[in-house]
């Protein structure tokens, strides 16, 4: 998984009924677009230091 600054993180729930979040990526530590990612999330602006798994995909601001 590669990311910029900007990008939005996607969260599928992985059991049925968990809500999909989405976050942006506000700081990408690792020169190369790899993770973790810190992420400020949609709806609460909590931001984390975010280790994306499976269920999890990049998309750019663009779409």
């Amino acid at each position: 998984m590669i990311a910029h600054t900007g990008d939005r993180l996607v969260l599928k729930g992985i059991h049925l009924g968990d809500p999909q979040r989405v976050g942006v990526i506000v700081d990408v530590p690792h020169p190369d677009g790899t993770p973790p990612y810190r992420v400020r999330w949609l709806g609460t602006d909590h931001e984390a230091l975010v280790f994306p798994g499976p269920e999890a995909h990049v998309e750019s601001p663009a779409g």
